[in-house]
């Protein structure tokens, strides 16, 4: 039981290449490392545009579904 050899992984790696391709392992290794950049620059990015976003909005609380506000029971009161 114990680890795996030198072998172990090379019949590994020879399946995987008959069953993939080694084009679509490529392109699988490629794509990977596209979203690891990708994801490294945005998380450099000082001011992102949705924490922009959220600091226009006026802060405040929103009255549920089944609540009413002031106006509109005096409309229904008059």
């Amino acid at each position: 039981m114990g680890s795996f050899s030198i072998w172990h992984w090379l019949v590994v790696l020879l399946v995987v290449l008959l069953l993939f391709g080694s084009g679509k392992v490529s392109n699988l290794m490629g794509d990977f490392a596209k979203g690891i950049k990708s994801f490294k620059k945005h998380m450099a990015e000082d001011e992102d545009a949705s924490m922009e976003a959220s600091t226009d909005k006026p802060t405040g609380s929103i009255a549920g579904p089944g609540s009413q506000s002031a106006a509109q029971k005096t409309k229904e009161t008059a």
